[in-house]
């Protein structure tokens, strides 16, 4: 039963296609960095990053003067004492990791999260565009998902999208 469906549906989706008028096709990528509130996410995010990095290089500089302090000392060390700068050295190298790895993945969320209100509005415009030219389904350009379009039975819609988002 399934596989007659699904061969019915190969059959009769061309037929369906061509039924339609066109397909469209756009560049998310482009259309997102043209959009006036990307600047500013970007600022931000920019910002953000800055932050992190000033906060990973102190803590980057702790680090190396802890570990100068230990190699000037460690031969005038008692074992004792010397084990417990090798510990500490050993944490604070293993916080500092943390550290890089959770800035790394707050920084992806925010970036996420400020590109939210710029990809819904990319999503309606779309969805509107296709609506009103009765096209069948509009497709995403970047990343290679798409490999050729034949121009006369797709459209170009960057523009379109780009018009309707100023």
């Amino acid at each position: 039963m399934k596989k007659s469906f699904w061969l019915l549906l190969l059959f009769f989706l061309p037929l369906t296609i061509q039924a339609q008028t066109k397909v469209g096709y756009f560049s998310h990528d482009a259309v997102l960095r043209a959009m006036p509130g990307y600047a500013e996410a970007q600022a931000s995010l920019d910002k953000l990053r800055g932050q992190y990095d000033a906060e990973t290089q102190r803590v980057e500089d702790e680090f190396n003067r802890k570990y100068e302090e230990f190699l000037e000392g460690q031969r005038d060390f008692a074992p004792t004492i010397l084990q417990k700068r090798q510990t500490e050295l050993q944490e604070l190298m293993s916080k500092n990791i943390q550290f890089r790895q959770e800035a790394s993945r707050l920084l992806q969320q925010a970036e996420r999260d400020a590109l939210v209100p710029l990809n819904n509005r990319i999503s309606e415009a779309v969805k509107a565009i296709g609506r009103e030219r009765g096209l069948l389904l509009i497709l995403n350009t970047d990343g290679d998902a798409l490999q050729y379009v034949d121009t006369e039975m797709g459209e170009d819609l960057t523009n379109d999208i780009l018009s309707r988002l100023r």
